[in-house]
């Protein structure tokens, strides 16, 4: 059991270790009681070089949490995202009498179960090693046995790290824009998920049945009779690691094709099925001498729902295009909130972006400076993306890197875009597209078969003197004036009528036996009518002219 008082000290010293004593002070509470000593680096490093190796010295959590952090380019520098990216998850493997006791969970008769397990590990990571063993049926499988003692290390470490983003932000108020606590939460829940390989295992039987019809892709099988929390065992598969050139031509292999395979299968995964393995570096891809590319570890994973993915759609075509107004639609339509008033400077950044990537030459064209470029722009306006999109593009760039080591004239901008027209129009023909569009056209008809109904209502209601109307204060004053105004026209309107009215009825009745001066006065009631109906209508016409204005 690690207590946190320790695991604190342990912390302090690493990073005094490596020239971080300040930071120890500032952060850590209670630092001078841990009676750490600050102290220069002992070699000649770059700050970012002596991060990554406290990072890999701090051990399991640490090394998770930067290999997380090296995908969010839109936050960090990229000297230190290429630091990060090195960090080596290797550790001296446990003994095999400390991981025996993992397996007997599930496997309390080993005997039983395998004819063959192999004492000495062929991987160890921090948060587990895998033997090769040989089941009773004859089946060569690899066990993924999770580390003794490194769920409580974890969860002691989690704790510490939430402890300090909080002392963080309040030391450092301008970090908040990064929103660290977010970042955390995120974090602590992705490697919760990695410590439950039964995660693990639904996320390759899941990739498995997606990427079935793909002939040049393996995802090994999982065998769950014998797998669990703390234990996974699936097919042994060997094959060398996608990187290595030359490896794959003595296989008899061209790797040109193989850069081919992998580049439809991420296609596939990212834009089609909307989930996808998301941690391509070359040692988690093999390939067999049959020339398949292998998937392993699948602690890491995309989602995308069907309404992202066709953003996503967009926002890759856009780029491709070289689209600024398209690229800020798309990052909008993902939930990427640009400050209104630096919406004109992201946009000119990334018009010189989209320049520079046009402007080179073919041969040297690398998606890869878009992406970058694109990353570059978001961290220098602090402006916050999804982890999703993070992942995507991460991914994407590792995709292009391995790409262009297997085949130097691989063109991401030159592939992906036929993918994305055909997947485009795919999806606007698609039967949700279509059972959408029919939603719409008849909800759009309910609303107008429904406004007659509405229209009798409101009526009704107002017959009924049931309407009652909210006012502002500051409204009644220019109401009560509009409302003068308007009685005083009508009582005008109402004399003027009962003159016209009286003066034709006395006209009417002129062979009746009435006074002269009557008709007089009728007469003059009819100039007095015409003169008041006219200034009236010159009133109305000057004050409609005077709103117009």
């Amino acid at each position: 059991m690690v207590t946190r008082l320790r695991r604190y000290r342990q912390i302090a010293d690493v990073l005094v270790k490596y020239g971080f004593g300040v930071l120890v002070e500032e952060v850590i509470p209670g630092a001078e009681r841990l009676r750490v000593f600050r102290r220069p680096p002992e070699e000649k490093r770059s700050v970012y070089e002596r991060i990554r190796l406290a990072i890999e010295e701090l051990g399991p959590t640490y090394i998770k949490f930067g290999q997380i952090m090296s995908t969010r380019r839109e936050l960090l520098p990229p000297d230190l995202i290429e630091e990060l990216q090195k960090l080596q998850d290797r550790v001296a493997p446990v003994p095999f009498e400390e991981i025996r006791p993992v397996i007997m969970e599930y496997c309390p008769n080993l005997e039983e179960c395998f004819d063959i397990i192999e004492e000495e590990p062929v991987a160890a990571a921090s948060l587990s090693q895998v033997h090769r063993a040989v089941t009773r049926d004859g089946h060569v499988v690899a066990l993924k046995v999770q580390r003794p003692g490194i769920v409580d290390l974890i969860e002691t470490d989690l704790l510490i790290l939430q402890s300090l983003v909080t002392r963080v932000e309040s030391i450092f108020p301008d970090m908040r824009v990064y929103n660290l606590q977010g970042m955390m939460d995120e974090f602590s829940a992705q490697i919760r998920r990695e410590l439950d390989f039964t995660q693990d295992g639904a996320n390759a039987e899941r990739l498995r049945r997606n990427l079935q019809d793909l002939e040049c892709v393996k995802i090994p099988r999982v065998y769950w009779e014998i797998s669990g929390p703390r234990l996974l065992a699936m097919d042994y598969v060997e094959g060398v690691r996608i990187d290595d050139v030359e490896a794959i031509r003595a296989l008899g292999l061209f790797p040109e094709d193989i850069a081919d395979t992998g580049f439809a299968a991420y296609v596939q995964q990212i834009f089609v099925d909307g989930f996808f393995h998301g941690d391509p570096h070359p040692g988690n891809l093999l390939v067999t001498e049959l020339g398949e590319i292998v998937f392993l570890d699948y602690g890491i994973v995309g989602v995308l729902r069907l309404e992202r993915r066709r953003v996503f759609v967009d926002f890759l075509l856009a780029m491709t295009r070289k689209d600024v107004a398209g690229v800020i639609a798309a990052l909008g339509k993902l939930d990427v909130h640009i400050n209104p008033a630096d919406l004109d400077a992201v946009k000119d950044d990334l018009y010189l972006v989209m320049l520079d990537y046009r402007e080179m030459k073919l041969e040297r064209v690398n998606f890869a400076v878009a992406i970058r470029g694109l990353t570059d722009t978001l961290r220098r306006y602090h402006i916050r993306v999804p982890s999703t999109l993070m992942l995507m593009m991460k991914v994407i760039v590792m995709v292009m890197d391995v790409g262009t080591r297997l085949d130097p004239a691989f063109n991401f901008d030159q592939r992906v875009r036929p993918y994305l027209l055909e997947i485009a129009a795919q999806q606007r023909l698609s039967p949700d597209n279509v059972t959408g569009a029919v939603r719409s056209i008849v909800d759009a008809a309910e609303g107008l078969l429904a406004i007659p109904g509405n229209v009798n209502e409101t009526l009704k209601t107002l017959s009924e003197g049931t309407v009652t109307l909210e006012l502002e204060n500051h409204d009644l004053d220019r109401i009560v004036g509009v409302i003068d105004r308007t009685s005083d026209k009508i009582i005008v309107g109402l004399v003027v009528a009962a003159v016209v009215v009286g003066s034709s009825l006395i006209l009417r009745i002129a062979d009746l036996p009435v006074p002269g001066y009557v008709s007089v006065l009728a007469t003059l009631g009819y100039v007095f009518a015409v003169i008041v109906g006219f200034y009236a209508v010159y009133i109305v016409f000057r004050h409609s002219r005077g709103l117009r204005r």
